[in-house]
């Protein structure tokens, strides 16, 4: 089959070299020249792999949208939650088909508040929409584009749309699972990377192995409490998209949320981060987001709201680990 991956960086082209290894015709959409010529010509993206990663040669990619939206009616959207909206409106301007769009994106849409599936029902409009499916799990693009064993979902409110989804992505080193549960799965991978920054501090501040356990298996709790409250299945937090996602993100050197937080714990003080970073790290955002929705509903979230303190109101992590294991002594939960 066709398919147009929207978006050149890490995940878009780990997944170009997952479709072509399985027979499909790929065409990568980017707005960066220099990428596309160097898929094109060079069949590698050294601008986020190096020069160790070869490409598979039948990729291909443009940076004309409208070449792209023409190639396929299968869309893999791989792009920044903050650049979702706009490219989305992009495509539905120049569309005019339906198409079934795979997100992969992990994490909110900040201009509502809302997740990914729902920015593009929102977006595309009904006679272009064929159907959402989101593509989410534990999974970093560094491992995937090498071949690397890796197991993710396909998450739709349409199981045929998911199935179809599951058998254009699976293969021998890519394990595809089918699941329903948009909510909870969506809220799932989004929150996780808030509490990578939490285990990336500890890391920094210098604590071990007891420390991250612990930050893993709270962070699941709240993950838990904040999902179930919006409609989330307790099983999908003890699957792929949840403990799964959160293993591997706080653990992880490829995370950018655990390395945010790795430097951010190594200074104490979130402020030269925030400074100077000019990298992606959704959990930032996410943070932010779940804090104010948790606060508004009553929801508690005790790392996050410490996750929020050090990022946007200049706490000292060394500090706020304290107040939380002096927090009042509690049953588990």
């Amino acid at each position: 089959m066709n398919i147009t991956i929207f978006g050149s960086g890490t995940w878009g082209s780990a997944l170009a070299q997952v479709l072509t290894d399985n027979g499909h015709d790929v065409l990568i959409y980017g707005i960066s020249e220099e990428q596309v010529n160097d898929i094109n010509l060079h069949h590698r993206n050294s601008f986020y792999f190096g020069d160790k990663v070869t490409l598979n040669e039948h990729i291909k990619a443009t940076t004309n949208i409208k070449e792209a939206i023409d190639f396929s009616n299968i869309f893999v959207v791989s792009v920044p939650t903050f650049a979702m909206r706009s490219l989305l409106s992009e495509i539905d301007n120049n569309i005019s088909k339906k198409a079934l769009f795979i997100n992969t994106a992990k994490g909110f849409d900040t201009e509502k508040v809302m997740r990914i599936s729902e920015v593009i029902r929102e977006t595309i409009s009904e006679p272009h929409l064929m159907g959402v499916v989101s593509l989410i799990g534990p999974s970093h693009a560094e491992e995937v584009v090498v071949r690397m064993l890796t197991i993710i979902t396909a998450t739709s409110l349409n199981i045929n749309h998911a199935t179809l989804v599951q058998e254009l992505f699976a293969n021998d080193y890519l394990r595809v699972y089918t699941q329903t549960d948009e909510v909870g799965a969506e809220l799932g991978v989004a929150y996780k990377n808030a509490i990578a920054i939490a285990s990336g501090a500890l890391a920094g501040l210098g604590y071990g192995d007891n420390a991250r356990a612990a930050i893993i298996t709270r962070g699941l709790a709240e993950m838990v409490r904040f999902g179930t409250h919006f409609g989330g299945d307790m099983a999908t937090y003890m699957g792929l998209t949840g403990l799964g996602d959160l293993i591997v993100t706080c653990n992880s050197k490829h995370s950018r949320n655990f390395q945010a937080g790795f430097q951010i714990g190594m200074d104490d003080s979130a402020e030269k981060f925030m400074r100077e970073n000019t990298k992606t790290v959704e959990g930032i955002r996410t943070a932010k987001i779940v804090h104010d929705v948790a606060k508004s509903m009553n929801i508690k979230t005790p790392i996050i709201d410490a996750i929020y303190s050090v990022i946007y109101e200049g706490k000292r992590p060394s500090e706020t680990i304290k107040v939380l294991m002096n927090r009042p002594l509690k049953s588990e939960d």
